[in-house]
């Protein structure tokens, strides 16, 4: 009887081709939900979808692109006949002092972040009203917890956080249930790119307990995986990020005041690093910046991306 509430239920999934999209796919497969995999890599993603134990296709698409979106939308739709839940997974990141960053990256995360998650809900949202179905908004402990040298990155989170939440004050007498998934620092290429900055380094690995260490991939994805069949409001990544909320109010004051000191200690690793801190960090912010060089040189009328997600390919 164990995950029998999945067995047969379509799942879309954004961000599928690595990290928590990648693995959150394949356990929601394990418990058997058919699963529609929409991300930038179709290579990783077709190898995904070959290798899951259950009905599944992927599709190659920008969440930004609006067309292309409700392009993903329509097909998913006719491919598995319903959409039953959705999880806004895909997220990219950049890090840096805000005087110092790149504004098209930093622009970019609040874009994906953000933008991207809106016009996912935008896209499912019929199908999810038909179905009476679930979205699953991933944000972060960087939407409770502002940090130094990652504005783009909390502000996004916030911004996608408030999003779910206002959006299930609208939805929810219709059927709709809305969660937010937050998790810390956990194992995926996104971390492993942010810590090959020294400074960003430096500064987490001097957090208080717990929030300064890496977490395993595998339990946090599980936890996401069964707020998904509960259709939680809440889903924590880690047992202890539920203990947070009830400090979020006097959480900038305190992270202030620590900051400051920090970012004194560290002023010798700043001036000697990137004059303009740029780029997106990690292997999915490297196929982020691939896409938009690929869809800018195509320049194909209606969207190169676009006519990529209208062909899809179910697998």
């Amino acid at each position: 009887m164990a995950h029998r509430v999945l067995r047969g239920r379509t799942v879309v999934v954004t961000g599928a081709a690595r990290g928590v999209g990648e693995l959150l796919a394949r356990k929601l497969a394990a418990r058997g939900a058919r699963l529609a995999l929409v991300g930038l890599e179709p290579e990783r993603l077709g190898a995904l979808s070959e290798q899951l134990p259950t009905d599944s296709a992927h599709w190659y698409a920008d969440v930004t692109d609006a067309e292309a979106m409700a392009a993903v939308a329509e097909a998913v739709a006719g491919h598995f006949g319903r959409v039953d839940a959705v999880v806004a997974n895909a997220g990219v990141a950049t890090g840096g002092p805000f005087t110092d960053s790149d504004a098209a990256s930093w622009n970019r995360v609040v874009e994906v972040n953000l933008l991207g998650s809106v016009t996912t809900a935008r896209s499912f949202l019929p199908a999810l009203l038909a179905s009476r179905g679930y979205l699953l908004q991933i944000a972060s402990l960087a939407a409770i917890a502002p940090s130094p040298l990652m504005t783009a990155y909390c502000a996004s989170k916030a911004g996608v956080e408030a999003f779910a939440h206002s959006l299930r004050t609208e939805v929810g007498h219709r059927g709709v249930r809305v969660g937010v998934g937050y998790l810390s620092w956990t194992d995926t290429d996104m971390v492993r790119g942010a810590d090959e900055h020294d400074v960003m380094r430096e500064l987490r690995g001097r957090l208080p307990w717990p929030a300064n260490r890496t977490y395993p991939l595998g339990p946090a994805v599980d936890r996401l995986a069964d707020g998904i069949e509960r259709r939680a409001a809440h889903v924590y990544g880690q047992w202890w990020l539920r203990g947070m909320q009830p400090l979020r109010g006097a959480l900038p004051s305190l992270i202030a005041l620590g900051s400051g000191r920090e970012l004194r200690r560290v002023e010798p690793l700043l001036a000697a690093g990137p004059r303009t801190w740029g780029g997106l960090v990690g292997a999915g912010g490297a196929a982020d910046e691939r896409a938009r060089r690929g869809a800018a040189d195509e320049r194909v009328p209606g969207g190169a991306a676009g006519e990529r997600a209208r062909e899809g390919t179910p697998s």
